[in-house]
C-alpha cells in the first residue's frame, strides 16, 4: 500500500499481517480523493476508525492543515505513528487516539472540536457507521460546509438523514459503499 498522491507520493504504508485490520483499498482511497479534492487543502480532518491512518496520512499528504486518527487497537494505532514517521508527515498536524471511536467523538465534542472531513471505515456489517453519524450530527463535530462520509458493505444501506446531516452522495466500488453526508443549514 502507498500514499497516491502529494508531499509523501509513492510513500510505502506499513498493514499489519493477517485480517485484523481491512485497509482502505487503493482504488475507493483514490476515487474518494477525486471527489474530495478542492476540499483538502487546509481542512481539519477526522480519520475515525483509522486502522493503518492511510485515509488520514493521504489527507495530510495532499494539504490538509490537520489530521485526528482515532484508532483503538493499540497495535494499529503505533502503526499509525510510524506510517506517519515513515512518510515524513508526524508532527502537530497529526494527532493520533489510541482509543474507542465513539467515545473519541465525546472528548472531541468536549474539547470544541470541528472538522471539515469526517472519515468513518469501521469494521463492516457491525451498524457503528450509524452510531458515529449519529453522534457526530448530534454533537455538532461537522464543521457548516463539512462532510462526513461513512465507508461501509454494500449492502448496509445507510438512511438519507441522520440528525441534522442529509445524504450529499452515494458511491460505490465494489463491495465498498462511500455514502457522503453534508451538514444541513441552520435556519434552511
Amino acid at each position: 500500500m502507498r500514499v497516491i498522491a502529494g508531499t509523501a507520493k509513492r510513500r510505502r504504508l506499513l498493514v499489519p499481517p493477517g485480517r485484523s485490520i481491512r485497509p482502505t483499498a487503493d482504488r475507493v482511497r483514490e476515487a474518494l480523493f477525486n471527489i474530495l479534492a478542492v476540499r483538502i487543502p487546509g481542512a481539519r480532518f477526522l480519520d475515525l476508525f483509522a486502522g493503518t491512518g492511510s485515509v488520514g496520512i493521504e489527507a495530510l499528504s495532499r494539504g490538509a492543515a490537520r489530521v485526528v486518527f482515532v484508532e483503538r487497537n493499540e497495535r494499529a494505532a503505533n502503526l499509525i505513528r510510524e506510517n506517519l514517521r515513515r512518510t515524513g508527515l508526524a508532527g502537530t498536524r497529526a494527532v493520533v487516539y489510541p482509543q474507542d471511536a465513539l467515545a473519541a467523538l465525546n472528548i472531541l465534542a468536549r474539547k470544541g472540536e470541528r472538522f471539515d472531513l469526517i472519515y468513518i471505515d469501521p469494521p463492516y456489517r457491525k451498524g457503528y457507521e450509524l452510531k458515529a453519524l449519529a453522534q457526530i450530527a448530534g454533537k455538532g463535530l461537522l464543521a457548516p460546509g463539512g462532510l462526513a462520509i461513512a465507508e461501509s458493505d454494500w449492502r448496509d444501506g445507510l438512511p438519507e438523514e441522520i440528525g441534522s446531516l442529509s445524504l450529499w452522495r452515494r458511491e460505490r466500488y465494489g463491495d465498498t459503499l462511500l455514502s457522503f453526508y453534508a451538514c444541513e443549514e441552520e435556519g434552511s
